[in-house]
């Protein structure tokens, strides 16, 4: 009998669920940084094994919206809980557990598995984490807690195990030679946009949005063109460099990852274009893929 199923992971900003997604997928599929909203979409990773196929899927951290970008960055998450075959809730050692109380009560209603996992657990004692256990127990009296270091694959290994025993009886969702949902483009610009969260300070990452306009592979090599939007004369300045010093480093930075990740020579050109307000714009969220077209 073959078993598929999705499993969907969902928690506040910065709690760790992309690491977790990164180990229980084998491959980079969402960029983990230490700073919160890295993850603005739903991305899914696919494990295939003859007789089991599970579709994980990783969402932004759940907050409250202060833009339109964030709400439908919210509407990613909740739509994790609607088609979930299990749910893995992702907290940690040092989380507040009465954060976004909205989102947790829907997940105390919900009829299906519910996994609550307790990350960084490297960074706390026993007697802590008894505590934090109790707690989470009194908030979510159903789910199955497990506590979990996703970046040292502590309990990792006992969590693909007993998500393959939750796992529905069904024929694969997706061809077993898929490893993602996403097409090329979209881990080209992440891993642009990755260089930039972890080479620039304060508000620039969270302005900046990446767009592939032209991704060329031959059997040799791939040559790619992406845009990188800001919404500011200044953040334009900014992401540059002096003579070009910073865009240039985020380029080189992003071809090695890129080549890391395609397995060729990559060709990198970037360029930087204001776009004003594009994170309030329902047209330009469309564009970037937030909003249904």
């Amino acid at each position: 009998m073959h078993k598929a199923g999705f499993v969907n992971i969902v928690g506040n900003p910065n709690v760790g669920k992309s690491t977790l997604m990164n180990q229980l997928v084998g491959e980079r599929i969402s960029i983990a940084t230490f700073k919160a909203q890295t993850t603005r979409h739903r991305i899914m990773g696919i494990v295939n094994t003859d007789d089991m196929q599970i579709v994980f899927s990783d969402t932004p951290g759940v907050l409250k919206p202060n833009y339109k970008m964030q709400e439908l960055m919210l509407a990613f998450s909740e739509s994790a809980l609607a088609d979930a075959d299990v749910l893995l809730y992702v907290t940690d050692v040092v989380e507040d557990p009465e954060k976004n109380a909205d989102f947790l009560a829907k997940v105390r209603k919900m009829k299906i598995p519910v996994l609550l996992l307790i990350n960084k657990i490297d960074l706390s004692d026993n007697e802590k984490l008894g505590d934090i256990v109790e707690k989470w127990h009194a908030l979510l009296p159903d789910a199955e807690i497990l506590p979990i270091s996703a970046k040292n694959k502590f309990g990792t290994e006992i969590l693909l195990k007993r998500i393959q025993e939750l796992l529905p009886d069904s024929p694969p969702y997706f061809d077993k030679d898929q490893l993602t949902d996403k097409p090329a483009r979209f881990f080209v610009s992440e891993i642009i946009r990755e260089k930039i969260l972890l080479f620039y300070d304060k508000e620039i990452p969270y302005s900046v949005e990446v767009s592939v306009e032209s991704f060329k592979e031959t059997e040799k090599n791939i040559h790619i063109r992406a845009v990188i939007y800001v919404e500011r004369d200044s953040q334009k300045g900014i992401i540059i460099g002096h003579q070009g010093y910073a865009l240039k480093k985020v380029g080189t930075e992003s071809r090695k990852s890129l080549e890391r990740f395609f397995g060729k020579p990559i060709f990198l050109e970037t360029y930087v274009k204001v776009d004003k307000d594009w994170r309030s714009s329902q047209k330009e969220l469309r564009m970037f893929g937030y909003a249904p077209e």
